[in-house]
């Protein structure tokens, strides 16, 4: 892969990468500032300087000192506060006053050493498009200024943040892991490599949502590079589970705010503790994985199978664990023991009287009273006494009939009737063969096309998601985006069902029954049904054959950061 970077700095080891939290902007899913970050060593010794590493930054690069709140880049973007600032570039949270939105903004010098590396990254990372990513929305120079915007997530918490009030469950260890190695994977088909996956810079946007901000940017702007980036990338998601496992560090020394793991003694096999003897209960098969991905001089000597070096490989690791289920929900209320009539009753005297709520003492007072002495128990002997004569008599005339052949008198009629075989058949979910995203109306691309599957896999926690347009109605740019979904011939189909995140208009499409192929034209596609929400049943007037079906998004809700884009978890073809 083609080095994004100028500079001339060793690799950044995870361990290495110790920040500071500050915790009013921990929450708003954006980088801490740290008090300073250390630079890489000097060829030469240097003699000391008067005065701070900061002030020496100052010195260098005074066109950064003098960015301050409420300071306006290229007329438009404000800059509210600093997060960041250190090496002679600055981070800050600012107001897109165009689009009335929050943004975050790095701005270093345009005579800054690492300016062309950090430009070129940032227009790499924003071609990428992948929505698992922390979107970069512009990078340009002007007035003596680099400048990278890039999306706010106000909602988001840093990983960092979320493991300080401890491990997460096996099962959102598991989901974070399989996210990122697949966004990682992706990024990787384009040349483009993270190398400073930190806790700091993994996000967690809901349950079982996970999002990655500065792809290929924050390591350009800190000058790091690595001989071997998959690797480097591999190791950062190992750490990134151990730390998800175990609330601790996988190397000597803690870092963002979680203490280290120290050595086994001496000698013993393995030279870092598996998460298994870190903490008791842990998956045994993410245990594994996670020392797989480690790079730590011996981590796989617990296990016979090879380690994993690259981030696809550790997605595919994880895709073959057996299904990890989510944690049972806890029951918020429990039904309180109730005494039984018999032991209400006189074999139960000795024993104290349940507690009776209000309301059924309020129907005990309304019931009439028990007839009194010899007159009421004689009345319950007679009674006793007519019902098993009843019951005697109709068990003899039930004999008799069914002896005779006869069929019993008065006998009720069947409560359900046999099934014949013209009965129709149940309905049932369709099985898709493949689903394949559908843009006709796109420049190329596509949308998301490598997380299509996701709406058919089951599994609310995986999504397909469009890009993020300026408009409900795709910024005016296009009628709409889907799914068509191949159900390997044609099929008998009654609903469609969709989930989507937020409200969504969804149209139900469907090709001829007579299409031989998947067809590339929206008019191939016939409307049946249209619905918007989060839950839809689309039902076609009456039942339809079809192979194709087309789930066609025409109106996308709005996200937290401002912008449209479409998100269907789950899609279901129903016979």
């Amino acid at each position: 892969m083609a080095e994004r970077s100028t500079a001339t700095s060793s690799t950044q080891h995870p361990a290495s990468a110790q920040e500071a939290t500050n915790p009013e902007t921990a929450t708003s899913g954006e980088e801490a500032v740290p008090p300073a970050e250390t630079a890489p060593p000097p060829a030469e010794p240097e003699p000391p300087r008067a005065g701070t590493a900061e002030d020496e930054s100052v010195r260098k690069n005074p066109a950064c000192h003098e960015l301050h709140s409420g300071h306006k880049l290229t007329k438009r973007y404000r800059l509210e506060e600093c997060i960041t600032r250190l090496d002679g570039f600055s981070s800050w949270r600012a107001v897109d006053e165009k689009l009335r939105r929050a943004v975050g903004i790095h701005v270093l010098p345009a005579d800054h050493e690492r300016a062309r590396a950090v430009l070129a990254a940032a227009r790499a990372t924003a071609l990428l498009g992948d929505l698992r990513f922390v979107q970069v929305l512009d990078a340009a120079e002007e007035n003596g200024l680099v400048h990278v915007i890039h999306e706010w997530l106000p909602d988001a918490v840093p990983m960092s943040t979320v493991l300080h009030a401890g491990p997460l469950d096996p099962h959102e260890a598991y989901v974070m892991a399989s996210q990122v190695s697949q966004a990682l994977a992706a990024a990787h088909r384009k040349d483009l490599a993270h190398l400073r996956l930190t806790p700091a810079t993994v996000l967690r946007t809901g349950p079982g949502q996970f999002r990655i901000r500065g792809l290929a940017v924050d390591a350009a702007l800190r000058g790091i590079s690595a001989q071997d980036p998959r690797r480097a990338d591999t190791e950062a998601i190992g750490a990134l589970l151990y730390a998800a496992l175990t609330q601790r560090w996988p190397y000597g020394e803690g870092a963002y705010g979680l203490s280290g793991v120290a050595g086994l003694s001496k000698g013993y096999r393995d030279s870092l503790a598996t998460p298994e003897q870190v903490r008791a209960g842990i998956h045994r098969g993410l245990s594994e994985l996670t020392m797989r991905a480690l790079d730590n001089n011996g981590a796989t000597a617990a296990s016979q199978d090879p380690p994993l070096t690259t981030p696809e490989e550790l997605g595919q690791a994880l895709a073959a664990l057996p299904r990890i289920p989510p944690p049972d929900p806890t029951p918020t209320a429990l039904v309180g023991y109730q005494h039984t009539t018999f032991q209400r009753g006189t074999l139960a005297a000795g024993r104290q009287p349940p507690v009776t709520p209000p309301a059924a003492a309020a129907a005990a007072t309304s019931a009439p009273p028990a007839l009194p002495g010899r007159t009421g128990t004689a009345l319950k002997w007679g009674v006793s006494a007519l019902l098993i004569a009843a019951l005697g008599l109709g068990s003899w005339q039930l004999a008799d009939a069914l002896l005779k052949g006869d069929p019993p008198p008065d006998q009720p009629p069947s409560s359900s009737p046999p099934v014949s075989e013209e009965d129709p058949p149940t309905q049932g979910p369709v099985e898709v063969a493949e689903v394949v995203e559908f843009d006709p109306e796109g420049t190329g691309g596509g949308q998301n096309p490598e997380t299509a599957p996701n709406a058919v896999d089951g599994d609310l926690a995986s999504a397909w998601e469009t890009k993020n347009y300026y408009g409900p109605s795709f910024g005016n740019l296009k009628s709409g985006v889907g799914l068509i979904l191949d159900l390997g011939e044609p099929r008998d189909i009654s609903s469609l069902t969709v989930q989507a995140e937020g409200d969504t208009s969804v149209e139900f499409r469907a090709a001829p029954s007579d299409a031989a192929s998947m067809p590339t034209s929206l008019d191939a596609f016939t409307a049946l049904d249209a619905d918007t929400g989060t839950t839809m049943t689309l039902e076609p007037e009456e039942s339809i054959e079809t192979q194709f079906v087309l789930v066609w998004l025409t109106e996308l809700p709005q996200g937290n950061d401002g912008n449209y884009r479409g998100r269907i978890t789950d899609v279901g073809v129903i016979q």
